[in-house]
């Protein structure tokens, strides 16, 4: 802004301002001269000065919430808006922020195992990010002329190579570059699939990997799909993946029968592979006899193949990279979710076992007389919070009540409660004692309950804080049927008996069921599971 133009806005503002302030004074003025009238001349200035003090204490009892609420919508805009998270502007960086999170995962971690595990496959995509090929992966049967194809396609490219060929029992690499791309090109071959016995299932697995880890996936067939091989393109392309489907061993057939067969796998991969991804090739022709003379061997025919690759890594190059990477981020990210998940239920079941028994020992120590009230011990509110804290959702303690209030009505609602009583009962009365067989099986029941109603709590956090279309009925009854199945109560009574049962023979002592601490009461849910 010109100085000129600031002077010119300045002078425009105390000009505002002077004739404001003229006006209120005349206001004063004129206020003064009508009050005149009917009070004496020294009652003007204090009653003057009391309409002032009221209009400010009016100002201030209106105007300053007003005003607080208003700057502290204001600060609560300007921190969101500086909080805000930035959108990515590409896919690289969308997968750099990927890669962040999974650091974030990686500390919560706390086994070694499976942190330094999850930190090498990190490494690994990583790499992939900085990289500058462009991946394509031939893919297929061990009978379909995989590596015959790499042969054909290294000649075309780059001449004579001197990479060994044969049965391909591992990955194979060939880099090198194509004209008119800027980056360079990587040609694998893989092992074949779909073959028999333990080593044909393991290099199955190892091609399949290098196959999700493509930019451009060129499926290699010699005839017809069958149902195995639709079955492993149709999970691959599900992935997201690029493919070309490439028909081999052209020079064994006639023109018309090349063309049905085309028209036959363009029909079955509808959906998954476009018409012009799906072309024809001889990678290795067969010799052609000749009487007298030497055989003639043709050259391999991939030249449709290399059109349609050039068109697409010309046209996709940096997106099919790009989704590539993405892609590997997104897995990586769901792999580390599920040993996050995993160690979050190994804590949260351990939990679920020491309020199990502490509420067990209360219960024992005061048998509660009727059934409803031990619907209050199987579910508390305490153990509710800890869950909460194990999956890092922050929960009042209002609101654990409410959650553990409403869930042992619902343990009522469905009759559950005396459900429990009949099956521990029948599971107890034969080896207790007779005198001690009521306090045992309250006792163990509010255990099994609590363990019922910890389980569909790990449910419902699992599901972020979701019962369900069923709702909680729906959870609880299940947890409940799977809880009360031959082997998982079998377990349970065996951990009873230690827990309730022994302590309550020892009268004596008078003393609660022991309370097992974290590293205990895992180690015994690292037994039960070991055990199923």
């Amino acid at each position: 802004m010109k100085p000129r133009t600031r002077l010119l806005i300045g002078l425009a503002g105390a000009l505002l301002a002077l004739v404001v302030i003229g006006g209120v004074m005349q206001a004063i003025r004129t206020l003064l001269w009508d009050l005149s009238y009917f009070l004496p001349t020294w009652l003007l200035t204090p009653v003057l000065l009391l309409g002032l003090a009221l209009i400010a204490v009016f100002a201030y009892q209106v105007g300053w919430p007003w005003w607080r609420a208003l700057r502290r919508q204001r600060e609560q805009k300007r921190f969101s808006v500086g909080n805000e998270v930035e959108q990515p502007k590409d896919r690289r960086q969308a997968a750099s922020r990927s890669l962040e999170n999974i650091d974030q995962l990686l500390q919560r971690l706390s086994d070694e195992v499976s942190r330094e595990g999850l930190r090498q496959e990190r490494e690994k995509v990583e790499e992939e990010l900085n990289r500058g090929d462009l991946v394509v992966v031939v893919f297929g049967t061990g009978s379909s002329g995989k590596t015959s194809l790499i042969r054909a396609l290294l000649k075309e490219m780059v001449g004579e190579t001197g990479a060994a060929m044969g049965t391909t029992r591992s990955s194979q690499s060939y880099r090198l570059r194509l004209q008119g791309l800027n980056r360079s090109l990587q040609l694998v071959d893989t092992p074949g699939i779909l073959e028999a016995g333990r080593e044909g299932l393991s290099r199955e697995e190892a091609a399949r990997r290098r196959a999700i880890r493509a930019d451009l996936l060129v499926v290699l067939v010699d005839g017809d799909l069958r149902a195995s091989e639709l079955s492993v393109i149709r999970s691959i392309a599900d992935l997201g993946k690029r493919l070309l489907l490439v028909l081999n061993k052209r020079d064994l057939r006639g023109v018309e029968e090349e063309r049905r067969l085309l028209k036959l796998l363009r029909s079955r991969c509808q959906g998954l592979i476009t018409a012009d991804d799906v072309v024809a090739c001889s990678a290795a022709p067969q010799s052609v006899p000749r009487p007298g003379m030497k055989p003639f061997q043709p050259e391999p025919d991939v030249g449709d193949l290399l059109q349609r690759m050039a068109i697409v890594l010309h046209s996709e190059g940096e997106e099919l990279i790009a989704d590539n990477i993405l892609l590997q981020c997104r897995h990586l990210d769901e792999r580390g979710r599920q040993l996050l998940n995993q160690q979050r239920r190994l804590q949260a079941e351990a939990c679920i076992d020491r309020y199990s028994w502490i509420g067990a020992g209360v219960v024992a120590a005061n048998p509660l007389p009727g059934v409803d009230l031990l619907g209050t011990a199987a579910v508390n509110a305490q153990m509710v919070l800890e869950l909460a804290g194990v999956y890092s959702i922050e929960l009042s303690k209002q609101r654990a009540r409410e959650l553990a209030v409403s869930l042992g009505r619902t343990l009522a609602g469905l009759g559950l409660l005396k459900g429990a009583m009949s099956v521990v009962g029948t599971a107890l009365s034969l080896s207790v004692p007779t005198l001690l067989v009521g306090r045992a099986i309250q006792a163990v029941t509010a255990a099994w309950l609590t363990r019922v109603a910890g389980r569909s709590f790990i449910q419902f956090f699992e599901q972020d804080q979701d019962w369900g279309d069923g709702g909680m009925r729906d959870v609880v009854q299940q947890q409940f049927d799977l809880n009360r199945r031959d082997a998982s109560l079998k377990r349970f009574l065996e951990m009873a008996m230690r827990q309730v049962v022994e302590p309550l023979q020892r009268p004596k002592e008078r003393q609660l069921p022991p309370r097992p601490g974290p590293r205990e009461a895992e180690d015994a849910w690292g037994r039960e599971h070991r055990g199923s």
